[in-house]
């Protein structure tokens, strides 16, 4: 008898039809579809950048300085003559990425140098066994632990603009996820959609408002009390919809979207009790690093610090940690690699991604895209106007993934604009803010959100698998937030 393999659903079918002792169908196992790793992805979006620049008509605004930013002058946009990029263009645009974001690519490596000191001790081990003892003597604790953590997040994000900063803290907050029963996936969105739900509602975030209410010409931070209103609306809808999914997980975890993935990590260090021990030297190295947390806190809020200052403070703990533990030196400088080492694809994520925006910008595009878009939406009523501005700033946050950027870029021209359609400039930055926190966390052109996917070894679509009904609630309520300052009152 001869048989013939198949993958067809319909073989039953076929042997009844040919009913034959001599031939016989039957079915093979279906291939399970691999998905293209995160850097394959960036990349194709880098060739259809690169495409783009040769159908779209080259074009830009002039601009002029404003607090140390390049702001689009409205009414100004032109032609110029056509740049499309070449081959050349797309070779060198990784390396261009990487110069272009040599500091956050830095910062990365540094941070992941400082975590890997500080995992060699077994103090965070430590620290998250104690959470999750303390969670089976009083399961009443474990509920509070994901809203307590994505409130804290939401809070900064709301109030300093917590974005990079939150790679930090995933290397922590998704072992702790695993080990209470949940996911990979759970473990990223405490922190990072909780700070995003706050960045997006943000009410006194300097890199967003501070800049668009600047631009708008109207008092910076003003229109507080709303705000507020919103980012508790965005922020009880980021924590429902993760606790939700963590009980699912946690009810049967073979419904994790990464359940495969979260398999295969390395976890025996939580399944060994000796390495549990809450020594003096480990509460010590908890301490150095809560210690670096405040001054984390403190250091963004008073002194302004940034990427560099941030880095240079983790560093700071990593040697500390590494005195005060004891560790030998050549144990501590192995320890440092092997965490830079584990960084290594977020940072060619990171530098890739920029890559992109190169090419678009030097490819004169993204002006063009901005000019079109915002001549459309003077020609609709207001409260489907004020939706259109939302709906443009989500899009162009693909382009510009940066909210200060996409602030020097878009506010010039939202300002007037929302002037001539009746809408008051306050709405038109509520918009702004809006578009651009609710979609960056799903757009893979963000160095951010793939360096933070990167980390967690998370593919891209089981992310946006896992994001896609948040962003559809976060959408309809980014419709709904934008009508009261229209329909009801005027937002000043």
């Amino acid at each position: 008898m001869k048989t013939f393999k198949s993958k067809n659903d319909n073989v039953k079918k076929i042997n009844k039809f040919v009913d034959s002792p001599f031939i016989h169908f039957t079915i093979l196992p279906m291939e399970k579809k691999k998905i293209p790793h995160t850097l394959i992805i960036v990349s194709i979006i880098l060739i259809i950048f690169l495409i783009l620049t040769w159908i779209i008509p080259a074009g830009e605004f002039q601009r002029h300085e404003y607090n140390g930013r390049q702001v689009v002058v409205p009414g100004t946009y032109h032609h110029v003559d056509p740049h499309p990029q070449g081959m050349m263009d797309l070779l060198t645009a990784p390396i261009r990425g990487m110069i272009s974001a040599a500091q956050i690519i830095a910062f990365v490596l540094l941070i992941g140098g400082a975590f890997g000191i500080l995992n060699k001790t077994g103090a965070i081990n430590a620290g998250l066994a104690g959470i999750l003892n303390a969670t089976r003597k009083k399961p009443a604790i474990k509920k509070f632990i994901i809203p307590i953590i994505m409130f804290l997040f939401s809070l900064a994000g709301a109030s300093f603009g917590m974005c990079e900063e939150v790679m930090v803290f995933i290397l922590i907050t998704i072992p702790l996820a695993i080990a209470m029963g949940y996911d990979s996936l759970t473990g990223i969105a405490m922190p990072f959609i909780g700070a995003a739900s706050g960045f997006a509602g943000a009410f006194s975030n300097p890199f967003t408002i501070g800049i668009a209410q600047g631009i708008a010409e109207i008092p910076v931070f003003s229109g507080w009390e709303y705000r507020l209103v919103v980012w508790l609306i965005l922020m009880t809808a980021a924590i429902v919809f993760v606790m939700l999914y963590a009980k699912r997980i946690e009810r049967n975890p073979k419904r994790s979207l990464v359940y495969e993935i979260d398999s295969k990590r390395d976890l025996t260090s939580f399944h060994n009790a000796e390495d549990f021990a809450f020594t003096l030297k480990r509460k010590l190295v908890l301490v150095i690093f809560f210690s670096a947390i405040i001054m984390l806190i403190v250091g963004v809020n008073i002194w302004d610090w940034y990427i560099n200052e941030i880095a240079a403070l983790f560093v700071a703990m990593g040697l500390l940690t590494a005195i005060f533990f004891r560790l030998p030196s050549n144990t501590a400088v192995g320890a440092f690699l092997e965490g830079a080492r584990d960084m290594m694809t977020a940072a060619f994520v990171i530098g890739l991604s920029r890559g992109m925006l190169i090419v678009a910008t030097d490819g004169k595009i993204i002006d063009t895209i901005l000019n079109g878009i915002a001549g459309t939406m003077d020609y609709f009523p207001r409260v489907v106007s004020v939706q259109m501005m939302f709906f443009f700033q989500g899009f162009m946050n693909f382009f510009v993934p940066s909210g200060s950027g996409q602030a020097a870029l878009t506010m010039p021209l939202m300002s007037p604009l929302s002037d001539l359609i009746g809408i008051t400039r306050q709405t038109a930055v509520l918009a702004y803010q809006l578009g651009d926190g609710l979609f960056t966390n799903i757009f893979p052109t963000s160095g951010v959100t793939m360096g933070i996917l990167a980390i967690g070894n998370i593919p891209y679509d089981k992310w946006l698998k896992f994001m896609f009904p948040l962003s559809i609630i976060f959408l309809i309520l980014g419709c709904l937030l934008l009508i009261p300052p229209v329909l009801l009152f005027t937002y000043h």
